[in-house]
């Protein structure tokens, strides 16, 4: 048998015998893929050469097609076929599509936004899963190996932020969440007050000072931090009943305090910082997966009807 080089071969040539085939004849084939006659001459000389077969033959009534072209034609055909569906964006059907997405993001902000999301797409695909993966302290890692889809998170990519994308969530400012009866929720707190009390800090990367210790050390002062936390779904029980006053972003406050002797109070003026805010992100090697842009388009209607309020959060306007 013949060994083929396939990085000798011209594909391009392939289209042309398609065409040669399915027309018989070197000058309608030329009127078709809107070539000169020389050219497609040219080309069936060299379809013959890479063939070793005349592929088209002259007969009383004109030409026919070889032994070997007979052959071809269904062989080409689904070939081309193939080509064409391997290079034509695929499409995407949300009534059949059973996708797994996997979303990773700490457990609070999967509760204030996955929900509303999975119940829309629930109506839409319902057959589509997903799976939320535990958040690593490195929030984009699991991005970056491709082990999600998606990352819900307030904070930002230190590397390889070019290859990654992001979309507005939501922003919201910071404020105190204490016990309903702690002496500070009758009164706007001062600075000193506020740097004076009992803190409770959740820590995601379980590094360094928090974001208001840095707010406070402007002024000369410090806090102490009676409690550290990793997950925000147990703030609410080390604050009830307590001294500890939590400084979270807003609807994360408002989250938490539902159906418990917790208020939200402001921060100082003095303290006030710049609104946090939460993107959904993915890498580049999702950004053109047809799911995963159906995906971010369902999110993203969901952002112009604003549903994605916790229910049950009561936000002040």
């Amino acid at each position: 048998m013949r060994e083929v080089n396939l990085r000798s071969i011209d594909l391009n040539l392939l289209v042309v015998l398609s065409v040669l085939l399915e027309q018989r004849h070197v000058s309608r084939a030329a009127e078709v893929l809107n070539m000169s006659q020389p050219a497609v001459s040219r080309a069936l000389q060299r379809l013959r050469d890479t063939f070793a077969d005349p592929l088209l033959v002259r007969t009383a009534q004109g030409y026919d097609l070889s032994a070997r072209a007979q052959l071809l034609l269904p062989q080409l055909n689904l070939l081309l076929e193939g080509v064409e569906q391997l290079i034509e964006a695929p499409l995407f059907d949300p009534s059949k599509a059973d996708n797994l997405i996997k979303l990773t993001g700490l457990d609070l902000d999967i509760a204030l936004y996955v929900p509303q999301l999975v119940r829309r797409v629930r109506s839409l695909a319902p057959c589509m899963r997903f799976e939320i993966v535990p958040q690593q302290v490195d929030h984009f890692t699991a991005l970056d190996r491709g082990e999600v889809h998606f990352s819900l998170t307030g904070l930002e990519p230190a590397v390889g932020a070019d290859q990654i994308h992001r979309m507005e969530v939501d922003r919201m400012s910071v404020v105190c969440l204490m016990d309903a009866d702690n002496p500070l929720a009758e009164e706007n707190m001062t600075r000193e007050q506020y740097a004076a009390a009992a803190h409770g800090l959740v820590s995601i990367t379980g590094r360094g000072p928090g974001v208001m210790d840095e707010q406070l050390a402007r002024f000369g002062l410090s806090r102490r931090v009676q409690v550290r936390l990793s997950s925000f779904m147990s703030v609410a029980d080390f604050c009830e009943g307590t001294d500890l006053i939590f400084s979270l972003p807003e609807r994360l406050a408002h989250y938490i305090a539902r159906n418990r002797r917790l208020v939200v109070r402001p921060l100082p003026a003095q303290l006030i910082q710049r609104q946090v805010v939460f993107y959904l992100y993915w890498h580049q090697r999702h950004h053109r997966d047809p799911a995963c842009i159906w995906l971010r388009n369902q999110v993203a209607e969901l952002l112009r009807e604003g549903v994605f309020t916790p229910e049950g959060a009561v936000i002040p306007e």
